[in-house]
């Protein structure tokens, strides 16, 4: 993800093709569903609703989002199934279940099923909202703040287009000109399985 900030002073996210971020807000609620799509949207964000889990796998399927919201209690399947679905088909797409069931015993099945954060109801639509954030900033590319648009973040791997300077953990790495252009690449397509022939291409 890459990150600039919007006139009004908030540090938006964005992909590494400068569009907005992606989020799926699954929940059988439509009040519910409208209220924290308008809080997304506020953030720039595009978002998709989905009012049951085949819905969602659907949704998931076409909208390629780069975070999901789901309620574990859905009309048709459970929340965890509905996780079970999606990271079958896209494993590291950060979920948060924002749900009523707030027992441990709950939480710990959510997370254990591979959730990445958990949020019971009534909630606080600047904390979703706050952790949704946190979650997608973690979960692949982003620009850190004070950084320019040239440059790209991946975890602790730094790589800068303008001056062709590559540093992990702070520490500077030399690489050729082809190890450059293979690793910008590969930086720019986070989350992305790539063929040998789209490599090769490059």
């Amino acid at each position: 993800m890459t990150t600039t900030t919007s006139p009004q002073g908030r540090t938006e996210l964005l992909r590494p093709d400068r569009t907005p971020v992606r989020v799926l807000v699954v929940d059988d609620e439509a009040p519910l569903t409208e209220l924290l799509s308008m809080a997304l949207r506020y953030e720039g964000w595009e978002v998709r609703s989905a009012g049951d889990g085949a819905g969602a796998v659907r949704a998931a399927r076409d909208f390629r989002p780069d975070a999901v919201v789901l309620d574990v209690m859905l009309p048709d399947m459970d929340g965890l199934s509905v996780l079970g679905r999606l990271r079958r088909e896209y494993d590291d797409v950060p979920v948060l279940f924002l749900t009523a069931r707030d027992s441990v015993e709950d939480r710990i099945a959510g997370l254990t099923a591979g959730g990445d954060d958990y949020v019971t109801k009534p909630f606080s639509l600047e904390e979703v909202v706050a952790r949704l954030r946190g979650l997608i900033r973690r979960s692949g590319s982003a620009v850190a703040a004070g950084r320019g648009e040239s440059t790209l973040v991946v975890g602790d791997l730094v790589l800068d287009e303008d001056s062709h300077e590559v540093s992990r953990g702070g520490d500077a790495i030399h690489v050729t000109a082809t190890e450059f252009e293979l690793l910008r690449f590969l930086m720019r397509n986070p989350r992305r399985v790539l063929s040998k022939a789209q490599i090769l291409d490059r």
